[in-house]
């Protein structure tokens, strides 16, 4: 399944020349990063100032500002979990300021069309990074998909997006 790459996942996020696309399919990714934030969140105080200064928003400020995209299609279903919430109004919020982009796929009332689909970064439609996580939300690493299976994971990312709404309209309706 993975091919060798000279670049890492992190290094595509800025050498990238058109669109970076993220499939999101868990609920939990609460052992990925952010996790005082996180904490912070559960906790109800305030979001920690490393949190609002996270260098992921350098990254994508950096994209937008020079005409790239970054998007993301979440698929999830409601009642959304604790982390679901935390990452839906601080996190996409936060990213959002920086020109990040945002869809939800709800499969509350409805299958999800792509259930076998697996987490992955997509770079401009040429690699393709499938992620791996743990049970409880802790990111184990990523591996990049052979040429051969960019063609299934550019009909996952289609799939995903004729079936989401843009997140603050999804968001004002369902928001918590």
């Amino acid at each position: 399944m993975t091919t060798s790459s000279s670049r890492s996942l992190t290094d595509w996020f800025t050498a990238f020349e058109r669109e970076a696309f993220r499939l999101e399919t868990l609920d939990d990714y609460s052992q990925s990063g952010g996790v005082e934030a996180y904490q912070a969140f559960l906790a109800q105080r305030a979001q920690p100032e490393s949190y609002k200064t996270a260098a992921w928003l350098t990254t994508v400020g950096n994209a937008t500002a020079v005409g790239k995209r970054m998007y993301r299609v979440h698929i999830l279903s409601r009642p959304l979990t604790e982390y679901l919430r935390f990452e839906l109004s601080w996190g996409y919020r936060r990213n959002m300021t920086a020109g990040e982009e945002f869809f939800i796929l709800d499969a509350t009332e409805r299958p999800n069309p792509i259930p076998d689909a697996p987490d992955f970064w997509m770079v401009d439609d040429r690699a393709v990074g499938v992620m791996a996580y743990d049970g409880a939300g802790k990111y184990l690493g990523s591996e990049f998909a052979s040429e051969d299976r960019l063609a299934l994971f550019r009909h996952y990312r289609d799939i995903a997006l004729a079936h989401a709404v843009p997140f603050t309209g999804w968001w004002a309706q369902h928001g918590e």
